[in-house]
């Protein structure tokens, strides 16, 4: 059973922070003991807090992102956690390259929806649609746990 999970985006201030806060509180809700990280592919952020405009909307759904620090993934956390999720095809396809040849099963966030023209998290960085993001991470946590709790 997957006990561990550490979420990955580029900057680790938007959607992997938002995927490890909002799949905590659903997970507790569930009862399921988790162990959640999040980190980037990139290390512009390394401990710098969750991106404020992600923080106020996270907090306005009843997530608490302020605790959280940036970090950078490294080739150990294969061997610390069970399953790695990325947000995009482009962390996907970072994680990969850097997988050592046994250790956490690499996924898209996504592909737990299994929901058509839904193939990545999309940067509110960038975008500026932070609500549209925590939309479609609610609805992937969702169904990750579900996965994880043998339900789907």
């Amino acid at each position: 059973m997957t006990t561990s999970i550490l979420f990955v985006c580029l900057g680790n201030i938007c959607r992997s922070p938002s995927a490890e806060g909002v799949v905590r509180a659903k997970a507790a809700r569930r009862g399921l003991d988790l162990r959640l990280d999040s980190a980037g592919t990139g290390d512009w952020h390394v401990g710098k807090p969750p991106y404020p405009p992600m923080i106020a909307a996270a907090g306005a759904r009843g997530y608490d992102l302020t605790d959280l620090r940036a970090r950078q993934v490294n080739r150990a956390d294969f061997d610390r956690f069970d399953l790695i999720v990325a947000m995009d095809g482009e962390n996907l396809s970072d994680l990969r390259a850097m997988r050592p040849e046994s250790g956490a099963e690499v996924m898209l966030f996504t592909d737990a929806l299994e929901e058509p023209g839904t193939d990545h998290v999309p940067d509110p960085y960038y975008t500026r649609d932070f609500e549209g993001a925590l939309d479609l991470v609610e609805r992937a946590a969702e169904a990750l746990l579900d996965r994880i709790a043998g339900r789907a």
